[in-house]
């Protein structure tokens, strides 16, 4: 099983950068992951996560700057591998095998398994190993990944969109998983789009845009970026004063009693401030992560 340095940053990267052509995938990254540490990958489609990520799994060369894993270059994909385990976005297996087969065969291509941790996951899932690859839906095959990865006790998970097909009590299983990694000192580089998933597990996040790592921030101001869409309908006019509540900004009136507004934090101070007043209607929407960052970087106007 491989042994955790701590004296080594899990990632490291400088100046990192990749073209294609004429597009600039990634700009100039610098980025130190330390074990132990639950780091979150953030952006909008196309900022780059990818690319950025398949670098630092030795899946696609730099056109300037370096990674390291654990003092390896990540261009050694066999020495930078011996420190990682990676769950892809779109997980593939062999569709003639059975689960546990594929289990087995994962095992014996990573840095070492934890046999004994690997059936407790395999319950903690509600993992059917019987089964033919072929025959699994994609959240399953995704549980299969994260078993299998989670299992190899590796000191740094890669971890790329990982819960796409997980229902919600799976993914907080997952949720549970992380935690656990990082108690045991292992790095874990999260790339998601579930903000509340990010907020949940993470100790810091790299918000990623046009290729450029152009913030690194711990959770409180991650909390300052997830902003929650408020509609109300009112059945008189609209009342003064509320873009002054905290944590409310960009109040648009519609006309009719009817006001769209953003707010950061909780609800308890708009709804106190319109307590008075009669609400004939009132609905709540979470923005998606690309509107967050799009209105975060004022690119909603361009």
């Amino acid at each position: 099983m491989p042994t955790i340095d701590p004296a080594l940053p899990a990632v490291e990267a400088e100046g990192l950068s990749k073209r294609y052509g004429r597009t600039l995938a990634v700009d100039r990254l610098d980025l130190r992951i330390e074990p132990g540490e639950v780091f979150g990958f953030l952006g909008p489609n196309g900022a780059g996560k990818s690319t950025t990520l398949r670098m630092l799994l030795g899946l696609a060369r730099p056109t300037a700057g370096r990674a390291r894993v654990f003092g390896d270059p990540a261009e050694d994909v066999r020495a930078a591998h011996r420190h990682l385990a990676h769950v892809p976005a779109d997980v593939a297996l062999w569709p003639n095998l059975t689960g546990a087969e594929a289990l087995e065969l994962l095992a014996n291509l990573g840095p070492g398994t934890d046999l004994g941790y690997r059936d407790e996951l395999v319950e903690r899932f509600d993992l059917r190993l019987d089964k033919p690859c072929r025959a699994y839906s994609t959240g399953n095959r995704q549980k299969v990944a994260l078993v299998a990865a989670f299992a190899t006790r590796a000191p740094l998970l890669v971890l790329d969109e990982p819960t796409s097909g997980l229902d919600p009590l799976m993914g907080r299983e997952f949720q549970r998983c992380v935690v656990e990694a990082a108690a045991r000192g292992q790095a874990v580089l999260l790339s998601s789009h579930v903000l509340a998933e990010v907020e949940a597990v993470c100790d810091r996040v790299g918000i990623l845009r046009a290729g450029r790592l152009v913030q690194v921030a711990g959770l409180a101001e991650l909390r300052r970026l997830r902003r929650h869409e408020f509609h109300l309908s009112f059945a008189g006019p609209v009342p003064a004063g509320l873009a002054a509540v905290p944590g409310v900004a960009d109040v648009e009136v519609l006309g009719e009693g009817r006001v769209v507004l953003t707010l950061a934090g909780e609800p308890a101070p708009l709804l106190r401030a319109v307590a008075g007043d009669d609400v004939v209607q009132l609905s709540v929407r979470e923005p998606s992560l690309e509107e967050i960052f799009l209105g975060y970087y004022g690119e909603a106007a361009r």
